[in-house]
């Protein structure tokens, strides 16, 4: 029978690990902080960062959120973003995406302090993680290799392949999980939208990961039999309910289970993960910057 991986139940496991660690930095006088920065009032985005505040209300973070004018001048959120570069009781933030078309985002990145750059996007911690000296892994990468490991699959050799190659999800995770360490070791195939004749590189790996932003690209007919199946995409389609709309992933879940060993269901499978592993670097950036040592999960 295959296993629907619950991201809710390891992320909560998760989050009950960082508990301890956050108590042991409080108890030394340093409670872990990590803001929050949206720009205009995209609801998606504000819905994102409220999550992201009530987890860290849940595992004992000290959060902040500041809100930003979509209209205001480009040196308005440079001038946030020093100052929170500049706050000793901040130790991770992260601006959402998407910022006004005004903004070069890159700009953006550059500006936040690389030690608190939680989102693991900063050039030096791009670099940093391509070295095998990772300060922080991007969230949802290291997310989907938490998920792996709880799910009990061994990396060592594997083939995988991954559907998607942007900054934060598909460049970043092929690197992770090719290096020599516990949870890589892997051999990875980075396809996108050039690859030709994709459905033969899913079926012969033994992990898929889907990150491309097309509902329901891969179906069944595209997985090996006792493949293990990590659906990264969130798309709203058009459907006959209340709100008008549903959630589906970059994978056809109904055709695709019947094949896989493992896979992640939309919701409920990578998303929970990604907010997790925020809070995770967020508690990592408090004991680096104040040098007292944690155990993380």
């Amino acid at each position: 029978m295959t296993e629907i991986i619950d991201g809710n139940a390891v992320a909560s496991a998760i989050r009950a690990e960082l508990s301890e660690a956050i108590e042991t930095l409080a108890d030394a006088g340093h409670r872990p902080g990590l803001a929050t920065v949206l720009m205009g009032d995209d609801p998606a985005s504000q819905t994102y960062v409220n999550m992201k505040q009530r987890d860290c209300e849940e595992v004992g973070i000290e959060g902040t959120h500041v809100d930003v004018a979509g209209d205001a001048p480009a040196e308005e959120l440079f001038e946030t973003i020093d100052d929170l570069n500049d706050d000793p009781d901040v130790h991770g933030y992260l601006v959402q995406a998407p910022v006004p078309d005004h903004i070069d985002y890159q700009q953006v990145i550059r500006r936040i302090d690389p030690a608190k750059d939680v989102d693991g996007f900063h050039p030096e911690n791009v670099g940093r993680l391509v070295a095998g000296d990772a300060r922080f892994r991007p969230c949802t990468p290291h997310g989907v290799q938490k998920l792996l490991e709880a799910t009990d699959v061994s990396l060592e050799g594997a083939d995988v392949t991954i559907v998607g190659r942007s900054d934060i999800v598909g460049k970043p995770l092929a690197n992770l999980l090719i290096q020599k360490a516990d949870d890589g070791n892997a051999t990875v195939t980075v396809c996108h939208s050039r690859t030709e004749n994709l459905a033969a590189k899913t079926r012969s790996a033994d992990v898929v990961v889907a990150a491309v932003g097309v509902p329901e690209l891969i179906d069944g007919s595209m997985i090996g039999e006792d493949a293990v199946v990590i659906d990264v995409g969130v798309n709203r389609v058009d459907a006959d309910t209340e709100k008008g709309y549903e959630l589906v992933g970059d994978v056809d879940f109904e055709s695709t289970k019947e094949n896989a060993r493992a896979i992640t269901p939309v919701p409920g499978g990578v998303g929970p993960m990604t907010r997790a592993m925020l809070l995770y670097n967020t508690v990592k950036a408090a004991s680096i910057q104040t040098g007292v040592d944690v155990e993380l999960p």
